[in-house]
Parts: C-alpha cells; structure tokens; sequence
C-alpha cells in the first residue's frame, strides 16, 4: 500500500523537487501541496495523509503550529518538519507541537526518504546533523513546565492570529483569512497580548523569535513603528 505524502513549502521551486523526489520511490503518493499555512491544516484534515512534510516558515501561520493544528485534528497523519533552522528551540518546539520527524533542508535524499518510512512506520526521526540533546532536553520537560508556558494557554484562533500579525498582516487581511470580523481580530490580538503579558510589537516580535515562530534573520521593529498596546 502506497504511503501518501502532503508537501507543504512556501517555494514553489523547493517544493517541485521535494516531490520529484518523492515520486521516484513506486510506494510513495503525492495527494496534495501548498505553500499556505492555513490552507495545509484544511488540505490535511481533509485528505487525511499517512506523512505530512512542512517547511518550518510558510506563509501565515507557521510549520509549527500548522502541526500542532494538524497532530489534533488528523489523528494518523504523522509531520516531519523541514527547515533550514538547527537550534534546540525550533527541534523542541517541533517535537512539543507533535511532530515525528525534523529534517534540515541539507539533508540528503536519502534520509528524506529514509525520514518517510520511519515516521510512517511511528517512529520519531531526527536529522543526523541535529544534537540528541534537543531530544533529551524536550523529554526531560514534564508536563507541568509545558502547561506554565502561556503560549500553551492561548486558543487555536489566538495563535492563528499571533502568527499573522507578526507577519505583517492587516487586521482587514486576517478578518479574511480566517473568516471573522476585524472587531474579532482585534479583541484576539488583545487577549493574547494580555496572556504572553506583553506591551508593545516589538516585544511581541521578539517572544516569536524566541519561540521559533519566526525565522532569526527578521529585522526588529523600532522607533515610531512599536506602539504600545492599552
């Protein structure tokens, strides 16, 4: 039985060959791909995959939470998260978000495809290049220290929301995206605020660089530009 595959990368040109090469092993089945966030969740709850590949930074919400989203809405979909990212924070947060596998984008075809069948099989996979301490580090955390973190507190729509405001999206442009009004968008944006106890943009860009949620190369707002939250 062929294992089916759900490709998820914001570039079309890396997200072409991702699958070229997939579709040269006979027991693997490209359904579905995107380079949307949002739009993957849906794709996946829908055609309900065996293996789900995301890149770390897709457009909207981020691989992360698009497996976090994923994990809990398709029960038999394992994720394998594909970045370009190493540091123990981005492995750990992938892991605490239920992925199964974390590949960096250098990998070789090999352990891609070797990556697949692993995850397919249940069992968890981690780039060669990757420290066992993210591992060892995310399973010494019980889960008393993952319910204190505030970002585990905020709802689903919260960190939907979360994701595209630091992504520079309008409040007009989120309402649309997730089908709520732009009064819904701005009491969210005011409940996680208050949740992550934060002030302003440019501490709530900073927490995200923290989390992994945005990649570590993005330029920090300042001067008139970070407004302070009331």
């Amino acid at each position: 039985m062929a294992i089916t595959i759900f490709l998820a990368d914001d570039h079309a040109v890396v997200r072409s060959g991702i699958k070229a090469l997939l579709i040269a092993e006979t027991d693997f089945d490209v359904i579905g791909e995107s380079d949307d966030g949002l739009t993957t969740v849906q794709s996946v709850t829908r055609l309900n995959p065996n293996i789900l590949i995301v890149d770390l930074m897709l457009n909207g919400i981020s691989g992360i939470e698009v497996c976090r989203q994923v994990t809990k809405n398709s029960a038999r979909t394992g994720v394998i998260l594909l970045s370009m990212y190493g540091n123990d924070a981005y492995v750990q947060g992938a892991l605490r978000a239920g992925a199964k596998g974390y590949l960096l984008k250098e990998s070789t075809v090999d352990e891609l495809v070797n990556a697949v069948r692993e995850v397919a099989a249940g069992r968890h996979v981690l780039s060669s290049e990757l420290s066992q301490r993210a591992i060892e580090s995310y399973i010494r955390q019980n889960e008393t220290e993952a319910a204190d973190d505030p970002y585990e507190q905020l709802s689903t729509r919260e960190r939907e929301v979360l994701h595209l405001v630091v992504r520079d999206h309008t409040g007009a442009d989120i309402a649309k995206k997730l089908f709520i009004s732009p009064r819904t968008v701005e009491a969210h944006r005011a409940n996680l605020m208050r949740k992550l106890r934060l002030k302003n943009r440019g501490q709530l860009i900073r927490y995200c660089l923290q989390k992994g949620i945005l990649p570590p190369d993005t330029n920090l707002p300042s001067g008139p530009s970070v407004e302070a939250e009331d």
